[in-house]
């Protein structure tokens, strides 16, 4: 899950808790809101963890070679 579906989640699950007032048989919209809202934001501190082994923000990285011949004479 990447950073972009794990903010979706936590806006979905934020507008489920706070935003919608509906009532549904056998299904507690709140809770599923703050279930969204936890997986999200779990798939964002992952996210973020394994970054740089994605290629996020160093993959870019230069690399310079120094090749040393030695004094000049």
């Amino acid at each position: 899950m990447g950073i972009g579906v794990s903010l979706i989640l936590i806006a979905v699950g934020a507008i489920l808790t706070w935003a919608v007032n509906a009532t549904v048989s056998g299904l507690d919209i709140n809770t599923v809101g703050v279930i969204l809202m936890i997986v999200g934001a779990i798939g964002l501190i992952l996210s973020l963890m394994f970054w740089s082994s994605w290629g996020g923000a160093g993959a870019a990285r230069r690399t310079t070679t120094v090749v040393d011949d030695g004094p000049r004479i």
